[in-house]
């Protein structure tokens, strides 16, 4: 089967690109290279192009005969998607719209979209099930959950079928740091803080101490990149066996919180980096679990990282060779 990835040269991406190579899937990689890197892409071949680009979508459908999408296109920053909030819509939701019309038009009826626990905004109860209320505060979330409403109309009306995966903390790199996290603007908690322990930046602020956990900073729910690419894997599987529409939360049920995670990086390091106590950040759940019992349950995923020092470690290994360090 020939597969269309896009954004198959970023973090998650190429992750998923590997994961697809090593299982004999041909591959077409679609990346404008904006935060993308044609070094990641192990396999298949990369088509340098935009989404915004009809004609040139056009011409690859009617080039490549493909046999599902997998959507990973996206800005994610959320603190600038409330500064710059049509950045986001256009690029996450028009975008989005302009690749599901050449997919109806070339009768492409299988999709897995990228999706994001930000729809759930500041969820009232956790661990979060896929039932939860879709409430986002923030145009980054907001962009998400528009695209998957419109995925859930186009399969109530078209010969059309999707899984959409709502991704919660990714984090890790691949085993053999081949690829990673490469962006040098990253704000994920692990990658900024072993970039302080390598000495990249000054010191690791930490966004509030006062919230109603057990040690008042935020608590999150890590998934290794790895695990995550196997679940695209299930649901491509699952949808090209004939499997009805569905969304699935991708975690593991059970969260760390910030000095968790700064404890642990320092540990996997060796190196005591300085932190600095701070405000809290506008929008900040105190605590972001998955329910994953669903995607368990109905395509079968076992995840092999739930480790969080694996998780760590496989990031390390990564960040050192990024860095030249």
């Amino acid at each position: 089967m020939k597969i269309l990835v896009t954004g198959g040269a970023g973090y998650i991406g190429s992750h998923i690109v590997k994961s697809l190579g090593e299982k004999g899937y041909d591959i077409v990689v679609f990346d404008n290279l904006s935060f993308g890197h044609e070094w990641a892409v192990l396999y298949g071949k990369l088509i340098k192009g935009d989404l915004a680009d009809k004609e040139l979508l056009d011409r690859v459908f009617s080039t490549e005969k493909l046999d599902a999408v997998i959507h990973m296109s996206a800005l994610i920053v959320v603190d600038e998607s409330v500064r710059e909030p049509l950045k986001y819509y256009r690029n996450n939701f028009v975008n989005a719209i302009n690749l599901l019309d050449v997919c109806l038009k070339y009768k492409v009826k299988n999709f897995i979209f990228s999706s994001t626990a930000a729809v759930y905004g500041i969820p009232e109860k956790v661990p979060v099930t896929e039932e939860s209320p879709l409430m986002p505060i923030n145009p980054y979330g907001a962009s998400k959950m528009m695209v998957e409403r419109v995925l859930k109309d186009l399969s109530l009306s078209e010969d059309f079928r999707y899984v959409a995966l709502r991704y919660f903390n990714v984090a890790g790199a691949d085993s053999l740091a081949r690829i990673g996290q490469a962006r040098k603007d990253a704000t994920h908690l692990i990658t900024v803080s072993l970039r302080t322990a390598l000495g990249l930046r000054n010191h690791l602020d930490i966004f509030g101490t006062d919230y109603p956990t057990y040690d008042g900073t935020c608590i999150r729910d890590y998934i290794h990149v790895d695990d995550l690419a196997d679940v695209h894997i299930l649901a491509l599987e699952y949808l090209m066996s004939g499997g009805e529409s569905r969304v699935y939360n991708c975690g593991y049920g059970h969260g760390y919180s910030v000095k968790e995670i700064v404890s642990k990086v320092k540990d996997v390091t060796g190196i005591d980096f300085p932190v600095k106590y701070t405000e809290r950040r506008a929008g900040d759940p105190p605590s972001l679990i998955a329910d994953s019992s669903r995607i368990r349950k109905e395509i079968n995923w076992i995840p092999r990282f739930d480790d969080i020092g694996y998780i760590i470690k496989t990031a390390w290994e990564w960040e050192k060779k990024f860095q030249g360090k």
